[in-house]
Protein backbone atom coordinates (compact mmCIF):
# COMPACT_ATOMS: atom_id res chain seq x y z
CA UNK A 1 0.00 0.00 0.00
CA UNK A 2 1.46 3.43 -0.98
CA UNK A 3 1.42 6.47 1.25
CA UNK A 4 -0.07 8.77 -0.80
CA UNK A 5 -2.90 8.11 -4.02
CA UNK A 6 -2.23 11.61 -5.89
CA UNK A 7 -5.79 11.74 -8.10
CA UNK A 8 -5.44 13.80 -11.58
CA UNK A 9 -8.25 14.34 -13.41
CA UNK A 10 -7.29 14.91 -17.09
CA UNK A 11 -9.48 17.00 -19.50
CA UNK A 12 -8.48 19.09 -22.36
CA UNK A 13 -4.79 20.21 -21.15
CA UNK A 14 -2.83 18.56 -23.37
CA UNK A 15 -0.40 21.54 -23.11
CA UNK A 16 0.44 21.07 -19.85
CA UNK A 17 -0.48 17.63 -18.57
CA UNK A 18 3.30 16.26 -19.11
CA UNK A 19 3.94 18.75 -16.99
CA UNK A 20 1.67 18.37 -14.35
CA UNK A 21 2.96 14.21 -14.62
CA UNK A 22 6.66 14.80 -14.13
CA UNK A 23 6.18 17.25 -10.91
CA UNK A 24 4.49 14.61 -9.34
CA UNK A 25 6.67 11.54 -11.04
CA UNK A 26 9.74 13.84 -10.17
CA UNK A 27 9.33 13.89 -6.16
CA UNK A 28 11.94 12.23 -3.90
CA UNK A 29 9.61 10.72 -1.91
CA UNK A 30 8.39 7.74 -4.22
CA UNK A 31 5.90 6.75 -2.01
CA UNK A 32 2.89 6.98 -4.08
CA UNK A 33 0.56 5.96 -7.10
CA UNK A 34 -0.60 8.45 -9.45
CA UNK A 35 -3.90 7.60 -11.19
CA UNK A 36 -4.80 9.70 -13.79
CA UNK A 37 -8.77 9.67 -14.58
CA UNK A 38 -8.92 10.73 -18.68
CA UNK A 39 -12.44 12.06 -18.56
CA UNK A 40 -13.14 11.57 -21.83
CA UNK A 41 -10.91 14.44 -23.27
CA UNK A 42 -10.75 15.14 -26.86
CA UNK A 43 -7.44 16.25 -27.68
CA UNK A 44 -4.38 13.74 -27.56
CA UNK A 45 -4.31 13.81 -23.29
CA UNK A 46 -5.69 10.29 -23.44
CA UNK A 47 -2.50 9.19 -25.74
CA UNK A 48 0.10 10.94 -23.25
CA UNK A 49 -1.08 9.14 -20.35
CA UNK A 50 -1.03 5.76 -21.81
CA UNK A 51 3.10 6.34 -22.73
CA UNK A 52 3.39 7.54 -18.97
CA UNK A 53 1.84 4.52 -17.83
CA UNK A 54 3.46 2.26 -19.51
CA UNK A 55 6.92 3.72 -18.81
CA UNK A 56 6.37 4.50 -14.88
CA UNK A 57 4.73 1.05 -12.92
CA UNK A 58 3.57 4.01 -10.54
CA UNK A 59 1.35 5.60 -12.83
CA UNK A 60 -2.44 4.32 -13.15
CA UNK A 61 -5.17 5.39 -16.28
CA UNK A 62 -9.02 5.53 -15.90
CA UNK A 63 -10.50 6.10 -19.53
CA UNK A 64 -13.87 6.87 -18.58
CA UNK A 65 -16.55 6.28 -21.06
CA UNK A 66 -17.96 9.82 -20.85
CA UNK A 67 -17.45 13.03 -19.94
CA UNK A 68 -18.68 13.55 -15.86
CA UNK A 69 -17.31 16.26 -15.06
CA UNK A 70 -14.62 17.61 -12.63
CA UNK A 71 -15.87 16.49 -9.45
CA UNK A 72 -17.16 13.05 -10.76
CA UNK A 73 -13.32 12.25 -12.50
CA UNK A 74 -12.14 13.09 -8.78
CA UNK A 75 -14.89 10.40 -7.38
CA UNK A 76 -13.76 7.98 -10.15
CA UNK A 77 -9.91 7.66 -9.23
CA UNK A 78 -10.75 7.79 -5.15
CA UNK A 79 -12.98 4.71 -5.67
CA UNK A 80 -9.39 3.06 -6.71
CA UNK A 81 -6.64 4.74 -4.78
CA UNK A 82 -5.37 2.86 -2.12
CA UNK A 83 -3.02 5.49 -0.38
CA UNK A 84 -2.57 5.86 3.18
CA UNK A 85 -3.47 9.70 2.17
CA UNK A 86 -4.99 11.26 -0.70
CA UNK A 87 -3.89 14.22 -2.81
CA UNK A 88 -6.01 16.50 -5.19
CA UNK A 89 -3.88 17.96 -8.34
CA UNK A 90 -5.80 19.61 -11.16
CA UNK A 91 -4.19 18.66 -14.07
CA UNK A 92 -2.74 21.69 -15.50
CA UNK A 93 -1.32 22.29 -12.19
CA UNK A 94 2.35 21.40 -10.88
CA UNK A 95 3.48 20.04 -7.23
CA UNK A 96 6.41 21.87 -6.11
CA UNK A 97 9.90 20.05 -5.64
CA UNK A 98 10.22 18.14 -2.51
CA UNK A 99 6.83 18.79 -1.66
CA UNK A 100 5.29 14.90 -1.34
CA UNK A 101 8.48 14.52 1.43
CA UNK A 102 7.90 17.72 3.40
CA UNK A 103 4.36 16.27 3.56
CA UNK A 104 5.34 12.70 4.72
CA UNK A 105 7.69 14.55 7.64
CA UNK A 106 4.94 16.82 9.02
CA UNK A 107 2.11 13.53 9.06
CA UNK A 108 4.83 11.89 10.64
CA UNK A 109 5.49 14.26 13.24
CA UNK A 110 2.03 14.36 14.16
CA UNK A 111 0.84 11.26 14.32
CA UNK A 112 -1.09 10.85 11.03
CA UNK A 113 -3.90 13.68 11.55
CA UNK A 114 -7.24 13.27 9.36
CA UNK A 115 -6.04 16.41 7.00
CA UNK A 116 -2.88 18.44 6.21
CA UNK A 117 -3.18 21.83 4.70
CA UNK A 118 -0.32 23.60 2.67
CA UNK A 119 -0.04 26.58 0.54
CA UNK A 120 0.14 27.58 -2.99
CA UNK A 121 1.33 30.32 -5.53
CA UNK A 122 0.03 31.68 -8.68
CA UNK A 123 2.35 31.10 -11.54
CA UNK A 124 1.42 33.72 -14.57
CA UNK A 125 2.29 33.56 -18.13
CA UNK A 126 5.06 35.62 -18.45
CA UNK A 127 7.19 34.12 -15.60
CA UNK A 128 5.53 35.28 -12.31
CA UNK A 129 5.50 33.12 -8.98
CA UNK A 130 3.53 34.67 -6.64
CA UNK A 131 2.40 33.15 -3.44
CA UNK A 132 -1.50 33.36 -1.71
CA UNK A 133 -2.64 36.15 -0.37
CA UNK A 134 -2.92 33.40 3.06
CA UNK A 135 0.58 33.12 3.86
CA UNK A 136 0.33 34.69 7.43
CA UNK A 137 -2.40 32.24 8.06
CA UNK A 138 0.37 29.71 7.60
CA UNK A 139 2.84 31.43 9.87
CA UNK A 140 0.40 32.21 12.50
CA UNK A 141 1.61 30.41 15.59
CA UNK A 142 -0.31 27.59 17.47
CA UNK A 143 -0.58 24.28 18.44
CA UNK A 144 1.28 21.29 15.32
CA UNK A 145 -2.64 19.58 15.83
CA UNK A 146 -5.51 21.05 16.46
CA UNK A 147 -9.64 21.61 15.45
CA UNK A 148 -11.64 24.33 13.90
CA UNK A 149 -12.14 25.57 16.93
CA UNK A 150 -8.40 26.77 17.73
CA UNK A 151 -7.79 27.65 14.64
CA UNK A 152 -11.43 29.06 12.83
CA UNK A 153 -9.24 31.35 10.34
CA UNK A 154 -8.82 28.34 8.08
CA UNK A 155 -12.67 29.29 6.71
CA UNK A 156 -10.80 32.35 5.64
CA UNK A 157 -8.36 30.28 2.99
CA UNK A 158 -9.51 29.89 -0.76
CA UNK A 159 -12.21 26.76 -0.50
CA UNK A 160 -10.25 24.38 -2.50
CA UNK A 161 -9.69 20.71 -2.39
CA UNK A 162 -6.09 20.79 -3.91
CA UNK A 163 -4.20 22.26 -1.36
CA UNK A 164 -4.52 19.41 0.85
CA UNK A 165 -3.83 15.76 2.45
CA UNK A 166 -6.46 13.83 3.34
CA UNK A 167 -6.15 10.53 5.04
CA UNK A 168 -7.61 7.91 3.44
CA UNK A 169 -9.51 6.02 6.02
CA UNK A 170 -11.22 9.15 7.29
CA UNK A 171 -12.48 9.75 4.28
CA UNK A 172 -13.98 6.76 3.85
CA UNK A 173 -15.43 7.11 7.34
CA UNK A 174 -17.02 11.07 6.73
CA UNK A 175 -18.31 9.36 3.40
CA UNK A 176 -17.03 12.33 1.49
CA UNK A 177 -17.55 12.62 -1.95
CA UNK A 178 -17.82 15.34 -5.28
CA UNK A 179 -21.02 16.05 -6.49
CA UNK A 180 -21.37 17.32 -10.39
CA UNK A 181 -21.42 20.69 -11.47
CA UNK A 182 -19.66 23.88 -10.80
CA UNK A 183 -18.02 24.86 -7.41
CA UNK A 184 -17.91 21.27 -6.15
CA UNK A 185 -14.72 21.50 -4.16
CA UNK A 186 -17.40 23.49 -2.05
CA UNK A 187 -19.48 20.80 0.04
CA UNK A 188 -16.08 18.41 -0.08
CA UNK A 189 -14.09 21.23 1.80
CA UNK A 190 -16.12 22.80 4.13
CA UNK A 191 -17.34 19.42 5.71
CA UNK A 192 -14.09 18.20 5.49
CA UNK A 193 -12.74 21.13 8.18
CA UNK A 194 -15.54 21.14 10.29
CA UNK A 195 -15.66 17.47 10.07
CA UNK A 196 -11.75 17.23 11.52
CA UNK A 197 -10.44 15.98 14.76
CA UNK A 198 -6.82 16.72 14.08
CA UNK A 199 -5.92 18.98 11.60
CA UNK A 200 -2.57 20.41 10.98
CA UNK A 201 -0.44 23.11 8.73
CA UNK A 202 2.84 23.01 6.47
CA UNK A 203 3.86 26.56 6.03
CA UNK A 204 5.14 25.29 2.52
CA UNK A 205 4.22 26.16 -1.32
CA UNK A 206 3.37 22.87 -1.89
CA UNK A 207 0.96 23.19 -5.60
CA UNK A 208 1.88 25.88 -8.49
CA UNK A 209 -1.83 26.87 -9.14
CA UNK A 210 -0.99 27.78 -13.36
CA UNK A 211 -2.98 31.61 -14.41
CA UNK A 212 -3.52 30.98 -17.87
CA UNK A 213 -3.30 34.06 -20.45
CA UNK A 214 -7.03 33.39 -21.80
CA UNK A 215 -9.63 30.72 -21.29
CA UNK A 216 -8.74 27.75 -19.44
CA UNK A 217 -10.66 28.29 -16.17
CA UNK A 218 -14.33 26.69 -16.96
CA UNK A 219 -15.34 29.22 -13.57
CA UNK A 220 -13.96 32.20 -15.58
CA UNK A 221 -16.54 31.24 -18.57
CA UNK A 222 -19.95 32.98 -19.04
CA UNK A 223 -22.55 30.26 -18.54
CA UNK A 224 -25.84 29.42 -16.36
CA UNK A 225 -23.66 26.54 -14.59
CA UNK A 226 -22.69 28.99 -11.89
CA UNK A 227 -26.19 29.12 -10.88
CA UNK A 228 -24.55 25.57 -9.67
CA UNK A 229 -23.46 27.81 -6.90
CA UNK A 230 -26.80 27.09 -4.52
CA UNK A 231 -27.23 23.70 -5.07
CA UNK A 232 -23.65 22.91 -3.76
CA UNK A 233 -24.08 25.42 -0.37
CA UNK A 234 -27.30 23.29 -0.15
CA UNK A 235 -25.03 20.33 0.14
CA UNK A 236 -23.01 21.84 2.99
CA UNK A 237 -26.14 23.15 5.13
CA UNK A 238 -27.64 19.39 4.93
CA UNK A 239 -23.78 18.16 6.30
CA UNK A 240 -24.89 20.85 9.02
CA UNK A 241 -28.07 19.64 9.50
CA UNK A 242 -26.80 16.23 9.94
CA UNK A 243 -23.61 17.38 12.28
CA UNK A 244 -26.21 19.07 15.27
CA UNK A 245 -22.99 19.48 17.07
CA UNK A 246 -21.38 22.10 14.63
CA UNK A 247 -24.51 24.25 14.85
CA UNK A 248 -22.09 26.95 16.02
CA UNK A 249 -20.80 27.12 12.51
CA UNK A 250 -23.87 28.11 11.05
CA UNK A 251 -23.17 31.86 11.11
CA UNK A 252 -19.60 31.91 9.81
CA UNK A 253 -20.50 29.14 6.92
CA UNK A 254 -23.18 31.67 5.74
CA UNK A 255 -20.96 34.77 5.98
CA UNK A 256 -18.62 32.95 3.72
CA UNK A 257 -21.52 31.71 1.22
CA UNK A 258 -22.71 35.03 0.97
CA UNK A 259 -19.24 36.52 0.10
CA UNK A 260 -18.55 33.64 -2.46
CA UNK A 261 -22.61 34.68 -3.95
CA UNK A 262 -21.08 38.32 -4.58
CA UNK A 263 -17.89 37.16 -5.73
CA UNK A 264 -19.53 35.02 -7.96
CA UNK A 265 -22.34 37.61 -9.14
CA UNK A 266 -20.05 41.03 -9.42
CA UNK A 267 -17.20 39.19 -11.88
CA UNK A 268 -17.89 40.01 -15.76
CA UNK A 269 -16.71 36.67 -16.95
CA UNK A 270 -19.38 34.22 -14.84
CA UNK A 271 -23.40 35.25 -14.77
CA UNK A 272 -24.47 36.08 -18.02
CA UNK A 273 -25.34 39.68 -18.08
CA UNK A 274 -29.48 38.71 -18.81
CA UNK A 275 -29.22 35.96 -15.78
CA UNK A 276 -28.20 38.23 -12.99
CA UNK A 277 -31.38 39.52 -11.87
CA UNK A 278 -32.34 35.98 -11.91
CA UNK A 279 -29.32 34.99 -9.56
CA UNK A 280 -30.36 38.07 -7.30
CA UNK A 281 -33.78 36.60 -6.55
CA UNK A 282 -32.50 33.11 -6.49
CA UNK A 283 -29.73 34.77 -3.48
CA UNK A 284 -32.77 36.35 -1.94
CA UNK A 285 -34.68 33.24 -1.84
CA UNK A 286 -31.67 31.01 -0.55
CA UNK A 287 -30.68 33.54 2.08
CA UNK A 288 -34.11 33.78 3.23
CA UNK A 289 -34.02 29.96 4.17
CA UNK A 290 -30.79 29.58 5.35
CA UNK A 291 -29.72 32.76 7.38
CA UNK A 292 -29.15 31.57 10.80
CA UNK A 293 -29.80 32.89 13.84
CA UNK A 294 -26.39 35.20 15.00
CA UNK A 295 -25.36 35.83 11.96
CA UNK A 296 -24.08 39.51 11.63
CA UNK A 297 -23.22 41.06 7.85
CA UNK A 298 -18.99 41.71 7.22
CA UNK A 299 -18.11 45.76 8.31
CA UNK A 300 -17.65 48.26 5.82
CA UNK A 301 -18.43 48.28 1.64
CA UNK A 302 -18.78 44.52 2.00
CA UNK A 303 -21.10 43.97 4.82
CA UNK A 304 -23.44 46.30 2.41
CA UNK A 305 -23.10 44.30 -1.02
CA UNK A 306 -23.70 41.19 0.43
CA UNK A 307 -26.97 42.41 2.00
CA UNK A 308 -28.30 43.95 -1.01
CA UNK A 309 -27.24 40.88 -2.50
CA UNK A 310 -29.09 38.32 -0.07
CA UNK A 311 -32.02 40.64 -0.03
CA UNK A 312 -32.38 40.49 -3.77
CA UNK A 313 -31.66 44.59 -4.00
CA UNK A 314 -30.64 44.29 -7.53
CA UNK A 315 -31.06 47.69 -8.85
CA UNK A 316 -29.46 49.27 -5.33
CA UNK A 317 -26.31 46.82 -5.94
CA UNK A 318 -25.79 47.98 -9.42
CA UNK A 319 -26.03 51.82 -8.41
CA UNK A 320 -23.55 51.07 -5.19
CA UNK A 321 -21.32 49.67 -7.31
CA UNK A 322 -21.37 51.74 -10.07
CA UNK A 323 -20.59 54.85 -7.58
CA UNK A 324 -18.07 52.56 -6.15
CA UNK A 325 -16.31 52.68 -9.66
CA UNK A 326 -17.16 56.34 -10.13
CA UNK A 327 -14.91 57.41 -6.96
CA UNK A 328 -12.24 54.85 -7.91
CA UNK A 329 -12.10 56.41 -11.78
CA UNK A 330 -11.82 59.84 -10.29
CA UNK A 331 -9.74 58.79 -7.47
CA UNK A 332 -7.28 57.81 -10.34
CA UNK A 333 -7.58 60.97 -11.77
CA UNK A 334 -6.57 63.19 -9.47
CA UNK A 335 -3.86 61.12 -8.54
CA UNK A 336 -2.46 62.02 -12.32
CA UNK A 337 -2.88 65.60 -12.20
CA UNK A 338 -1.84 65.92 -8.64
CA UNK A 339 1.51 68.19 -8.74
CA UNK A 340 4.29 66.18 -6.96
CA UNK A 341 4.99 67.21 -3.59
CA UNK A 342 8.36 68.74 -2.95
CA UNK A 343 11.23 66.56 -1.66
CA UNK A 344 11.65 66.27 2.43
CA UNK A 345 14.33 64.90 4.41
CA UNK A 346 13.26 61.26 5.92
CA UNK A 347 14.36 60.34 8.93
CA UNK A 348 15.70 56.38 8.48
CA UNK A 349 12.81 55.23 10.90
CA UNK A 350 10.53 56.96 9.05
CA UNK A 351 11.36 55.22 5.95
CA UNK A 352 8.39 53.07 4.33
CA UNK A 353 8.00 49.70 4.52
CA UNK A 354 8.45 48.70 0.72
CA UNK A 355 7.69 44.88 1.65
CA UNK A 356 3.77 45.46 1.20
CA UNK A 357 3.94 46.78 -1.76
CA UNK A 358 4.35 43.19 -3.31
CA UNK A 359 1.20 42.12 -1.58
CA UNK A 360 -0.90 40.20 -4.09
CA UNK A 361 -5.04 39.59 -2.95
CA UNK A 362 -6.51 36.32 -4.07
CA UNK A 363 -10.32 36.57 -5.04
CA UNK A 364 -12.16 33.49 -3.89
CA UNK A 365 -13.53 31.11 -6.62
Amino acid sequence: MPRFSVIVPVYQVEEYLAECLDSVLAQSCADFELIAVDDRSPDGCAAILDAVAERDPRVRVLHLVDNVGLGRARNAGLAVATGDYVIFLDSDDTLTPGMLQAVEDRLSACADPDVLVYDYARTYWDGRVVRSASAPVFARPGPDVFDLDDRPDLLDLLMVVWNKAYRRDWIDAEGLTFPAGYYEDTPWTFPALLAAGRITMLDLVGLHYRQRKQGGNILATVSRKHFDIFDQYDLVFAFLDRRPALDRWRPVVFGRMVHHLNTVVSRPDRVPPGDRREFFRRAAEHCARLRPSGYRPAAGAEGVRTELLSHGRYLTYQSVRALARTRQLAGRAARRVRPAAAPRDVTPAQQPDRRQENTVSDSAS
